[in-house]
């Protein structure tokens, strides 16, 4: 009986180590999503700055390939973010339901307020 027992605080540890890697997870989809929009600014700068200049036409395009592929980066960011954002709530709801305690769970709130005030201007 005691075997059962020590599985129930195994599952904790666990649910506890996993608030913390979805925290990370959101907390690196955003430095990503953050890194692709500032490439699509620098991108659309270069872009902007070749046709002021008078590019060769086939290297105009290819700069707009390199744009628009880095802007189909963002709303996939934003999605992946979305996604990471739900499944975090879920584990801290779950892990705030069995009373548990811990620097992770503070951490993990943090960064739903962060994730949240990212991905919230995008849906207004």
């Amino acid at each position: 009986m005691q075997q059962g027992h020590k599985d129930l605080s195994i599952g904790l540890m666990a649910t506890l180590r996993n608030l913390k890697i979805k925290t990370s997870t959101c907390k690196r989809i955003v430095k990503e999503l953050h890194s692709y929009e500032k490439e699509v600014e620098k991108e659309a700068d270069k872009t902007a700055d070749m046709k002021e200049k008078g590019a060769d036409p086939y290297d105009l395009k290819q700069q707009e390939n390199v744009l628009a592929e880095s802007r189909m980066m963002v709303p996939d960011c934003h999605k992946r973010l979305e996604t990471a954002l739900a499944d975090l709530k879920a584990t801290l709801a779950e892990l705030k339901e069995a009373n548990e305690q811990g620097a992770e769970i503070g951490d993990a709130e943090s960064t739903i307020m962060e994730v949240e005030a990212v991905v919230k201007p995008t849906e207004e």
